[in-house]
């Protein structure tokens, strides 16, 4: 095998996938979803935080009147 043919199949061995990196960041993205990574989960923080500041301003209010 000549060098030029070494070389060119050394070369297509790092060959990227995806011409744009928008491209791979589609993939990336659509990849990650199948896996269950961005499903939104349930959190009560904002709630529980909410209540306790209405019972911190409800008790200054009564505090005060």
């Amino acid at each position: 095998m000549s060098l030029e043919a070494h070389a060119a199949s050394a070369r297509g061995g790092f060959a990227c996938l995806f011409s744009t990196a928008d491209e791979y960041e589609t993939a990336l993205i659509a990849e990650r979803r199948a896996q269950g990574r961005y499903t939104q989960s349930r959190s009560y923080w904002p709630i529980a935080l909410f209540a306790g500041c209405a019972l911190v301003v409800a008790a200054t209010v009564l505090l005060f009147a």
